[in-house]
């Protein structure tokens, strides 16, 4: 491909996709299923697989709509992947914190802490989710690898 031909990375609609996310935070969840609902509705979430019978679910990926996402999955106590229900925390960037809050609150969500603008240039909030789990969605996309 000669010079002229290459994409240009000012361009976003001819700039090559990044890379897939390779840190995906995880879930145990005593209640899956509305775990998955909560999520999509109050956050927007979108779910993307879900597996399992009933119930129980093996294994879930929920989809950020701006990039990553989380995978969760039904409390199995005893397995070599067990984690006590409701201890999560993750930070989720988002170029839109005002209206991922205002969804959240519209869905019932508790806010642990309201929108703010930070020191170091982040405008976000933090939120609990009905199993206890933490979300703090912001502006900061963290600082660059070097």
């Amino acid at each position: 491909m000669s010079s002229s031909d290459a994409p240009h990375a000012t361009d976003p609609t001819q700039a090559p996709a990044g890379p897939s996310p390779t840190v995906w935070p995880t879930l145990r969840c005593r209640d899956a299923r509305a775990l998955i609902a909560f999520l999509g509705a109050a956050f927007g979430f979108v779910e993307n697989v879900v597996y399992g019978d009933g119930e129980v679910v093996e294994h879930a990926q929920l989809d950020w709509p701006e990039g990553g996402g989380v995978m969760l999955g039904s409390d199995r106590p005893g397995t070599s992947w067990a984690r006590q229900p409701g201890t999560g925390a993750s930070y989720v960037v988002t170029a839109h914190p005002d209206a991922v809050h205002d969804r959240a609150v519209a869905a019932g969500a508790e806010i642990v802490k309201g929108l703010s603008d930070q020191d170091y240039g982040s405008r976000d909030f933090i939120a609990r989710d009905p199993e206890g789990n933490l979300w703090s969605f912001g502006t900061y996309p963290g600082a660059p690898p070097g």
